[in-house]
């Protein structure tokens, strides 16, 4: 399975209190595939339960050992446990402790998969065959009056899957999960709670037609959708908590990814720039080259300011090497593009605690950026240098950033390393049997507004089944 090495927690895990400021959770569960595109609008109700895996599947829980197990009974523990949820080349996935890297659990499930968080804190939505399944990492906090009691179990790909034709972006914001499906372009929003729950209320928005396309709730129910078709995209739309349209652009060509900043506002990227939701306006900003594509950004609720990739060879038959990120400040709406020591790929974007921009390059160094003037304030050796593959499937080093902390795969030697961003200091690593693609954290917390518990060990699931399929690929 893996080995841990040189683990201890790090300086800032240390410093949290055990009773941390109470989150909102909510609730989810809609199965993507019946939604399919026909029209234009939004409607809200009760989903239809999300279907369950078919009987008979492998199962989908093992020890460390990689012995088969059921689902231990919830343990309390003094304070959070987040968890580090690592996709394997070919299939499978692993579960680690995220301060330690001490291996969890081993979950079965060939094929491609990609992995996002749910949204509570506990869930990991995990994009296969016929939809978007949900993996419990088996680690989450109940609020209970002014504190919170905190459980673990067996981490288990749930029974629950919530269909879709191609299972493409998750956007998770402000106790609300947004499923898209590229095979229908249909959009369903749910409190991010609920997200195991197959009967949860859903928002549900459908396209014109099929498209690579993603859609992000706001806290005050502003929804921004996307629209076009499998040629073409640049249709950006913004819609009232009601569901009726405030704003509309059709100026942003390749639309591709979003991020979310501080004071309640969204970017969602172009291949010549970046358009800005913010209130109930779509601010489009130029790039400063003909073609400037940002399709992948970073967002910090701490910052106004958004990360994104940069690339200006539109002719490319894959991605080009690019040494340049921009930085785009969406009170203002400057755009500014800083230059770095290496090239970097579309998994190497995050942002620190407090801001700061981090990118992973190819040099093997995670850069520091201050986010404001674009300034390098450091590089951090991580990894081993390395190229950016040709097939943009195949695994390349990843980066995942959770409270102060990066965690970077290096498939190259079969790793995941965890890295202290503000002292540089790698201060846990991981030898893993398998090669790591992508991966995802599940903090354990539960998100502002969340409903009390009652101490019990609820959301516990009796029959753990899963797909034995091969998973459905999803565009970048």
């Amino acid at each position: 399975m893996s080995t841990p090495t040189s683990a201890r927690p790090s300086r800032r895990s240390l410093q949290r209190s055990l009773h941390r400021p109470l989150g909102l959770t909510a609730a989810l569960a809609l199965p993507l595939a019946a939604l399919v595109a026909c029209g234009d609008g939004a409607t809200e109700g009760a989903s239809p339960a999300a279907r369950p895996a078919p009987s008979g599947a492998p199962s989908s829980s093992s020890s460390p050992s990689g012995a088969t197990a059921a689902p231990a009974a919830p343990t309390e523990v003094a304070t959070d446990t987040p968890r580090l949820v690592v996709t394997y080349e070919g299939g499978d996935i692993g579960v680690f402790d995220a301060t330690t890297l001490e291996p969890v659990a081993d979950l079965e499930l060939p094929g491609y998969n990609r992995v996002n968080a749910a949204g509570d804190g506990r869930h990991v939505l995990v994009s296969t065959t016929g939809g978007f399944q949900v993996l419990d990492a088996g680690t989450w906090e109940e609020p209970h009056g002014d504190h919170g009691h905190y459980y673990t179990s067996d981490p288990v790909l749930t029974d629950v899957v919530h269909e879709a034709v191609k299972p493409a972006h998750v956007v998770t914001h402000a106790g609300r999960t947004a499923l898209f499906d590229d095979g229908t372009g249909a959009s369903v929003v749910v409190d991010s709670a609920s997200i195991a729950d197959p009967d949860a209320q859903a928002r549900v928005v459908e396209a014109p037609a099929a498209h690579h396309g993603v859609a992000v709730e706001m806290a005050d129910g502003r929804l921004v959708t996307t629209e076009g078709t499998e040629d073409e995209r640049s249709t950006i739309v913004l819609r009232d908590a009601g569901g009726a349209e405030i704003a509309r652009t059709d100026d942003c060509p390749g639309m591709h990814g979003e991020a979310t900043a501080a004071d309640e506002v969204a970017v969602v990227g172009c291949e010549d720039g970046i358009v800005i939701v913010r209130g109930e306006e779509l601010l489009k900003v130029a790039a400063p080259d003909a073609y400037g594509r940002i399709g992948n950004q970073a967002g910090s609720d701490t910052s106004p300011v958004v990360l994104g990739d940069y690339k200006r060879d539109a002719d490319a038959e894959v991605p080009e090497p690019t040494q340049t990120v921009s930085l785009t400040d969406t009170a203002t709406g400057e755009l500014q593009l800083v230059d770095l020591p290496s090239s970097y790929t579309f998994r190497s974007l995050g942002r620190g605690e407090d801001g700061e921009a981090l990118v992973l390059g190819t040099d093997g160094s995670l850069h520091v950026v201050d986010e404001e003037t674009g300034e390098l304030e450091r590089s951090i050796p991580v990894v081993a240098a390395w190229t950016e593959p040709e097939d943009w499937q195949e695994p390349r080093p990843a980066l995942r950033v959770h409270e102060g902390t990066a965690y970077v795969t290096e498939p190259a030697t079969r790793e995941v390393h965890a890295v202290d961003v503000e002292t540089g200091e790698v201060f846990a690593t991981a030898a893993l049997e398998q090669v790591p693609d992508e991966v995802v954290v599940a903090t354990g917390t539960a998100a502002e507004g969340a409903p009390e518990g009652e101490h019990a060990h609820e959301g516990e699931h009796e029959d753990h089944e899963h797909e034995d399929e091969a998973a459905e690929e999803s565009t970048r």
